[in-house]
């Protein structure tokens, strides 16, 4: 592969060459913070982008995927859906949904774009063709941050309904189906004009996160601005690190202190964490050296922009002879969007719930056969530039302490923190 190098004048000039990409059918640009020292660092500074992406059989996604990357051994781009829980949990789902998205979507880059403050390296059989391009377009264009015109929200629980299910899902609790379970509410939007990439610049800027991505497949986008890790590989060594437990933050630095504090005394948030932590456990248990998962760190608490969240990190060593593919096949999806015990949390968020997730909650990352790195896909908007289509999802962790109004109240919460990325 050739490399090129480029000169950043301004920050303006990564948002143009992000811009340029969009030329391409397939686009996938990683954007993260680095104002948290989170473990195992975060998503690489990147844009990928291809005009074609490699034949996956929906029906048998990680076969399949396993397939491509012996064909390929090459690093390939791309997300897996949530409802891909129908073959990994043989739970088939009964809800539509609200964009149609595939069950997965993978591709093989014609570039590597990687930034860091000043530089850009473009990694590319064609880089310094590549790079002329982009240098023409830096010339001969402007960012411009259009203002999106949104019409309305319709969300497809209202309160009454919204309570009426947690108290139900409770009693499955008191039954002893579950012990958690993640519950969510999705949200129609109305709008006669969106511009997806200038609204996740604007998201990442309000909200920066360690595993921020904008993803476009032909007319269809994610603007995801996760802070959590699914699963990564790295060095013979598997990490996850799921995030239970949140907190606002304090402009004063006393109050910020103390927050942060009862985070991590919070015995309910301590609860909820710890049971997914132990599900987590399990999940990598099925594809490591007995023995060899341990958790390296239980209920830390890291700070973000606007909260204070508790995460714990659970590593393993696989077993001799795992396929990459096996190991995330084996832990999806993750148990901090589904519950516990997994499997009968997935049946009852099918049941309780009345939209298909798709990619919400499923994950976006890279994958070859010597490393790996998937986020979280939630605080994320979702859109289809030919239907005009766009949606949202908020949701909770239910425990049979939970009290239902304080949970319709915490989804409110991320609800409006969308809905005012929206409207800008």
């Amino acid at each position: 592969m050739i490399k090129a190098l480029l000169t950043l004048k301004n920050k303006t000039e990564k948002k143009l060459i992000v811009e340029w990409a969009q030329q391409f059918n397939y686009c996938l640009f990683f954007n993260p913070s680095d104002t948290v020292d989170y473990p195992y660092s975060t998503f690489p500074n990147r844009l990928v982008f291809a005009d074609e992406q490699i034949p996956i059989n929906n029906q048998n996604v990680f076969q399949s995927l396993k397939n491509r990357l012996n064909e390929l051994n090459t690093e390939l781009y791309g997300y897996l859906s949530y409802d891909i829980k129908e073959q990994t949990h043989q739970v088939i789902g009964k809800n539509t949904a609200q964009i149609n998205w595939p069950n997965s979507v993978f591709f093989k880059p014609k570039a590597v774009i990687d930034f860091d403050d000043k530089n850009v390296q473009i990694t590319s059989q064609n880089a310094y063709d590549i790079k002329q391009e982009i240098e023409l377009y830096l010339k001969n264009k402007q960012w411009t941050d259009d203002h999106n015109k949104i019409h309305s929200f319709k969300a497809f629980f209202d309160e009454d309904e919204y309570i009426n299910t947690v108290k139900k899902l409770q009693n499955h609790i008191l039954e002893g189906d579950i012990y958690e379970i993640n519950f969510c509410i999705n949200y129609e939007v109305s709008a006669s004009y969106f511009n997806p990439l200038a609204t996740f610049f604007k998201l990442s800027k309000h909200s920066p996160t360690p595993f921020a991505s904008f993803l476009k497949c032909n007319s269809k986008y994610v603007l995801c601005a996760s802070p959590e890790r699914f699963i990564k590989f790295e060095n013979d060594k598997i990490i996850s690190q799921p995030i239970k437990g949140t907190a606002k933050r304090s402009s004063e630095t006393k109050t910020d202190n103390q927050l942060k504090e009862e985070l991590y005394s919070s015995e309910k948030e301590r609860a909820e964490n710890m049971m997914i932590v132990d599900l987590v456990r399990n999940d990598l248990a099925q594809s490591s050296i007995p023995g060899s998962v341990k958790v390296e760190e239980l209920f830390g608490i890291y700070s973000f922009k606007y909260v204070h969240q508790m995460i714990s990190t659970i590593a393993s060593i696989p077993k001799p002879g795992t396929h990459v593919v096996d190991i995330i096949e084996k832990a999806f999806p993750m148990g901090s969007m589904t519950g516990a015990p997994k499997k009968r949390a997935i049946e009852l968020i099918d049941h309780y719930e009345n939209v298909k997730r798709s990619v919400f909650s499923g994950s976006i990352g890279y994958i070859s056969n010597e490393v790996f790195d998937f986020n979280v896909v939630i605080r994320s908007i979702y859109f289809d530039a030919k239907t005009l289509k766009l949606n949202f999802e908020v949701g909770s962790a239910i425990t049979y302490d939970s009290d239902p109004e304080a949970e319709y109240a915490e989804c409110q919460l991320k609800a409006e923190a969308i809905k005012n990325i929206l409207e800008l």
